[in-house]
């Protein structure tokens, strides 16, 4: 563990950086030494929920409740952050027995968060301390206490919250984690929750509006030569070209297809397309989303899928790069 930071105004910038979070790393892991089997009650209790999560916190810690609350409700887990002050003056309205409580206070005797508590209680609803002090008074008033002591404060004084506001920080994201971990909250989710954000934007859209439209997309017929299927390859440098006849697609010939026929040295240079390529390949048709390919894609290790209309017929690909973003994103017109 590395001394204090003293108020040394001769002390680099940078070397104060790295004392700061070198402190702030500490306390993270001295929260994590002491987890317990009480944080899994916590998660079994906050899954099994009926009601809402209310967090609540003053000052730092009022931040640090907010943005719980914010990665909660983001996360499949409804919560909503409550002032202790505007609490005790009528927000307490929205609270039901069914609801749960998630308290922040670093020393656990701030007076709003501990009178807010005692009222609360007497609704029923359960009550989770997160506190640095599991003596405090918060701690001895709620159902369950998940210490968040840390070593020190990265502040000099020992008086700034720093250490103790990241590492509350840190536990929240862990509940908020485990819990939509527990809940099988999936990609698709997620972007029902954040449709403005840019990836959200994007996997949002039709794979009609975001593919490589035909008859640019790599593609031979049936009896193309091997010299034929490889220029087709490197003409979009995307590893495979489609084996098409017409408007349907036949089969796929990859850069693994032709890696495997050389080393079974079936005779490659005389071979023809339609005796390369895998026939049947996936594909996705093109009113489905965006998200829906990459959950495609991810699930069978492939990084593109030939895309069809309604009847069948092949309209283009769609590849792994335009769903994330990385180079021009190929938009419809």
């Amino acid at each position: 563990m590395q001394s204090p930071l003293i108020c040394d105004e001769t002390l680099p910038a940078l070397e104060i950086a790295r004392r700061v979070l070198q402190t702030e790393i500490e306390g993270i892991m001295a929260v994590l030494e002491r987890l317990d089997r009480t944080f899994e009650l916590c998660v079994d209790l906050l899954y099994s929920l009926r009601g809402r999560i209310i967090i609540t916190g003053v000052g730092k810690s009022g931040l640090i409740a907010r943005k719980i609350a914010a990665t909660l409700t983001s996360t499949g887990s409804p919560a909503i952050f409550v002032h202790p002050v505007e609490g005790l003056h009528g927000d307490l309205g929205i609270v039901n027995r069914d609801d749960a409580l998630i308290a922040l206070s670093n020393s656990g005797e701030t007076t709003e968060i501990t009178s807010l508590v005692a009222t609360i209680k007497k609704r029923g609803p359960l009550v989770i301390a997160l506190t640095g002090v599991v003596s405090s008074t918060l701690a001895r008033m709620a159902d369950q206490v998940l210490d968040c002591r840390v070593p020190r404060e990265a502040c000099p004084l020992n008086m700034a919250p720093t250490a103790s506001t990241t590492a509350v920080l840190a536990l929240g994201d862990a509940l908020a984690v485990a819990l939509m971990i527990r809940r099988g909250f999936r990609k698709e989710d997620f972007l029902r929750h954040h449709p403005a954000g840019s990836l959200g934007e994007r996997l949002n859209l039709k794979v009609a509006d975001i593919m490589l439209r035909r008859p640019a997309a790599p593609e031979v017929n049936q009896y193309a030569s091997l010299q034929d299927v490889l220029c087709s390859i490197n003409k979009q440098n995307l590893g495979f070209a489609l084996v098409t006849e017409g408007a349907k697609l036949l089969g796929i010939i990859t850069d693994g297809d032709l890696r495997r026929a050389l080393s079974e040295n079936c005779g490659i240079y005389d071979s023809v397309a339609g005796k390369l390529m895998t026939p049947n390949p996936l594909t996705i048709d093109e009113g489905r989303t965006a998200a829906e390919a990459l959950e495609i894609m991810e699930r069978k290790l492939i990084t593109a899928l030939a895309v069809l209309d309604q009847d069948g017929n092949l309209t283009g690909i769609i590849h792994l790069h335009d769903l994330l973003g990385k180079g021009e994103v190929r938009f419809s017109p």
